[in-house]
């Protein structure tokens, strides 16, 4: 679409003044990020993005990421203006207020365009390399017909300061990326005031240096952007714009500050702004004549989605294509087989092991997985049913080496996951969640089905020391919302495990795994996924009961060997395998009580931070963990120092029972 520059500047202006109006209105926003970008929106909008209004979902189109979520009324303008269904100019009136979808920063599961969450600076940008990723992966399998489109990225200083654009810049330029384009919105201006405050950097040649094509351009130029839009569709290498533009364009006497940055302009300036622009219109109404240029905006890409379409009704790769795309598994039972193999021949191995020989049989079977690993593939074992790497020369492959980035990782398996067609899953050590929580958290929070593999659980990885040694990490996971933790006992429930991860279409895992061998508790049939309860009576009392044992992951073990002495002693002793706290609360009452039975000493083993077991075990029970950090030493040497072994508990359960 090609419209003069009067028309072109009266579209921009419309988002100024919705952006404006929304965040005058709240008492709240960010004003001065859509009003400084509104020009180079305007061009991508107009000239670049592939997009259908009335179909938000294609999966063929550009996908949008305004990483510099703070700025939000500019996607929310920018989807109101082009003919979305939503948001209406009512949502924009309530610009972040309770119940509207317009929230302080974009979230991908309140507006249909919204490509992803963004808020946390730099996670947008990071997001964009995965679905880059994902794009090139899926147009390696079902070729161009099918899957042929662009992640666009807008991003601020702040995306490009925080470190996770190091780690995302690298691999995407590593890769060759040249399906992805970033806005820099290069307006000089923080919070605090100038950048010049804070940074001295050469970001244009920090780029480069890290195999990016790199061009500036005029941010309120139109037929500059537009130059430097096409020199970055053109090149194969990704692309970093340097938009120079001025922050609150268009408010004559805050315009190029940080004024304009994170408050409402005021009432006084918001009058003079309109007169500055030539807006001479109520707050938040646009002219027919403005509207109608927004709105065919959308008209190459309704006929790009119609010619796709037409393609896509008469490829041979339609059905995988749609199931892929909705995040269906395919039908029938992937693990159910493998795991009658284990009962018949049982294995002792470590919970990694057990989940690389779980990959060896769904690897093949499904070809929706993308695995990887920050650089421990041999330690996590996330390679395996014979998947080849992902690399700039073969985007068909499905094994990432992510290098040492394991926020970089994580994030962009967001990216991969939203986009569809993709699961991905990703490896490192539990320790190292801290490195890669921010990107975890937006997997609950947005909803994906990401799995995270984190191995070396426990004081079980030994001489590593304390730095690597996971003690508060299982609890402060099991505290983030919308993430299903669980830590297997052995081969079956790791089995168990990955299955149940694999059917979480909304919510993240992660995958607790022991470095050291532990032995296969379950020995025989089910007739069920009994991790899938959560929590599950691995072994009745034989004597009358009066303990409960509950534990997880390689405690399991130990716990059998109390019931042992208990029962040894007529002490009757249930052993209550606790894969996943998550699954358990999601039980019914009869099920939970029947599992934790009120007349009786419930006691938690597990190596870590004993906080949050008393939800179980009662403020009578007994509480069997590891409450400072570790030590460098063999693991059965650990185990015993911090009494993580039977004879040290059961002496424990004695004094406590007869108290």
């Amino acid at each position: 679409m090609s419209l003069d520059p009067a028309r072109l500047q009266a579209m921009a202006n419309a988002i100024r003044a919705l952006s404006m109006d929304a965040v005058q209105a709240a008492n709240s926003g960010h004003p001065g990020m859509p009003m400084g970008m509104a020009d180079v929106a305007t061009v991508l909008w107009s000239q670049f993005l592939k997009f259908d209004p009335s179909a938000p979902d294609w999966a063929d189109r550009d996908r949008f990421v305004l990483s510099a979520g703070h700025g939000s009324m500019l996607i929310y303008s920018l989807l109101y203006l082009s003919g979305y269904e939503q948001p209406t100019i009512g949502d924009i009136r309530s610009f972040r207020q309770l119940g509207s979808p317009c929230a302080g920063h974009p979230e991908n599961f309140l507006l249909p365009g919204v490509e992803c969450t963004t808020g946390p600076l730099g996670q947008g940008l990071a997001m964009g390399v995965g679905m880059a990723m994902a794009e090139r992966h899926l147009n390696a399998v079902f070729g161009d017909d099918l899957v042929d489109h662009r992640t666009w990225v807008i991003a601020g200083d702040g995306c490009l300061m925080e470190g996770i654009n190091h780690e995302a810049i690298g691999i995407a330029g590593h890769l060759k990326l040249g399906r992805m384009i970033v806005l820099w919105d290069d307006n000089n201006i923080t919070i605090d005031g100038s950048t010049d405050l804070s940074t001295s950097e050469d970001i244009k040649a920090r780029y480069e240096a890290t195999g990016w094509h790199v061009t500036s351009c005029d941010g309120h130029d139109f037929a500059d952007i537009a130059r430097a839009l096409g020199e970055a569709v053109a090149d194969e290498r990704p692309s970093l714009i340097a938009c120079k533009t001025i922050i609150g364009k268009g408010a004559p006497h805050k315009q190029g500050t940080s004024a304009t940055h994170g408050s409402p302009l005021g009432a006084d300036e918001v009058a003079a702004a309109r007169a500055e622009l030539g807006w001479d219109y109520p707050p938040f109404e646009v002219p027919a004549d403005i509207l109608g240029d927004w709105h065919s905006t959308g008209q190459h890409g309704k006929e790009a989605h119609g010619a796709w379409a037409g393609r896509f009704e008469a490829s041979t790769h339609k059905a995988e294509f749609a199931r892929r795309m909705a995040g269906e598994l395919p039908a029938g039972d992937i693990m159910g087989e493998y795991v009658a193999k284990l009962i018949a021949e049982p294995q002792k191995v470590a919970t990694r092991k057990a989940s690389e020989m779980a990959l060896a049989h769904i690897n093949p079977q499904l070809p929706d997985t993308i695995g990887g690993s920050a650089d421990l593939t041999g330690s996590n074992n996330t390679k395996a049913g014979g998947i080849g790497p992902f690399t700039a020369d073969d985007y068909s492959g499905r094994y990432v080496y992510w290098g040492i980035r394991e926020f970089g990782m994580a994030a962009a398996m967001n990216g991969m996951a939203l986009h569809g067609g993709v699961i991905p899953y990703g490896g490192t050590f539990l320790v190292f969640t801290d490195y890669a929580r921010g990107a975890i958290r937006l997997s609950a929070l947005q909803r994906v089905r990401a799995i995270y593999v984190m191995t070396h659980d426990s004081i079980g990885l030994g001489e590593d020391g304390p730095t690597h040694q996971p003690i508060e990490h299982l609890a402060s996971l099991r505290a983030m919302p919308n993430l299903l933790v669980m830590r297997p006992a052995d081969v079956i429930e790791t089995a168990e495990c990955w299955d149940i991860a694999l059917r979480q279409a909304n919510r993240p895992t992660v995958l607790a795994l022991s470095r050291q061998n532990l032995p296969q508790v379950r020995l025989e049939a089910a007739g069920e996924n009994l991790s899938a309860r959560g929590a599950y009576r691995l072994k009745s009392a034989n004597a009358a009961r009066k303990v409960v044992l509950v534990a997880t992951g390689s405690e399991v073990e130990v716990a059998l060997a109390c019931a042992a002495q208990l029962e040894g002693q007529g002490v009757g002793a249930d052993v209550v395998s606790m894969v996943s706290t998550e699954l358990f609360d999601e039980q019914g009452t009869a099920y939970r009580s029947d599992i934790l039975p009120s007349d009786c000493l419930k006691v938690s083993i597990e190596a870590g931070t004993t906080f949050g077991w008393e939800r179980y075990t009662g403020t009578d029970g007994l509480n069997i963990g590891i409450d400072r950090f570790g030590a460098s030493a063999p693991a059965e040497a650990l185990f015993e120092k911090f009494g993580i072994t039977a004879d040290a508990i059961v002496p424990r359960i004695f004094s406590k029972l007869n108290g």
